[in-house]
């Protein structure tokens, strides 16, 4: 199901008289969110891309601190994927140093509000000063039980059902599974988010921003039955605000998982 907004402003501020958001209403337990539109950010104020990114991250603690006291269970970020090597050297090198600058700021907030940091994508790929940053607060959050801030981070979706495959193929060949005892559960079980409970796995709403109506090979197999949602917003101008509508949108929508509801059997 895909929801839009197609507002034509620089800064779209959403239509709340669409929507209302209800705080007691249906609240997706997990939200991923396609982070996109930093370098036009930047561009429209004829500033560098590293602006955008810089003010990228300010709103990613803006949206952890909200979505944490709405009572979302997991925020799933996609930060840096495993085709953004292909960006120039300065922009790929700043965006390495981000995590450093973020977390060295951002953890003593984010323990005073109980959130927990998980990183999902190629770790060992990134630069030792990333990795550490990234380990650092992991380590420092562990014992946190509020929100899960999963930051997607050198992340492919094909790379990881390949990665899946191949982990489960070794399973067969060693004789640990035979091969007809593979199911949903076992890929699930060795796709990236197999961290999370199995009821969290599953974002059950996805908002792009900056108007891009693309999947960009993020979460493949997870976002089967996900929402779609796609704003005009540029993501350093997202906010609770934008957060809300695209929630509200959700609560509107009949998910029925390729079944029918009460109403539409009788």
């Amino acid at each position: 199901m895909v929801l839009r907004f197609f507002p034509q402003k620089e800064k779209y501020t959403p239509d709340e008289s669409q929507f209302e958001f209800d705080p007691d209403g249906n609240l997706p337990k997990h939200i991923a969110i396609i982070m996109d539109g930093n370098g036009r950010w930047a561009k429209n104020r004829r500033l560098p891309r590293v602006a955008g990114h810089k003010e990228g991250m300010e709103t990613v603690k803006k949206i952890t601190k909200h979505a944490n006291r709405l009572g979302v269970k997991v925020l799933t970020l996609y930060a840096f994927s495993t085709e953004n090597w292909k960006r120039p050297a300065d922009e790929v090198n700043f965006l390495m140093q981000l995590p450093v600058d973020f977390f060295d700021t951002f953890v003593p907030e984010l323990i005073a509000e109980n959130v927990q940091v998980k990183v999902m994508g190629y770790e060992e790929y990134l630069p030792e000063h990333t990795q550490k940053a990234v380990e650092d607060a992991m380590e420092q959050t562990k014992d946190n039980d509020g929100l899960i801030l999963n930051f997607a981070l050198n992340y492919g979706s094909r790379a990881e059902i390949v990665s899946a495959v191949r982990e489960i193929s070794k399973l067969v060949e060693t004789d640990q599974l035979a091969a007809d005892q593979i199911d949903e559960k076992t890929i699930a079980d060795h796709l990236m988010t197999g961290f999370l409970p199995a009821d969290l796995r599953d974002p059950e709403l996805v908002i792009r921003t900056s108007g891009e109506e693309r999947i960009s090979n993020f979460l493949l197999w997870q976002l089967a039955y996900s929402e779609l949602y796609f704003t005009k917003a540029l993501w350093p101008d997202f906010d609770g605000e934008h957060l809300e509508a695209a929630i509200a949108a959700f609560q509107q929508r009949n998910r029925r998982f390729g079944g029918l509801n009460e109403e539409e059997k009788k």
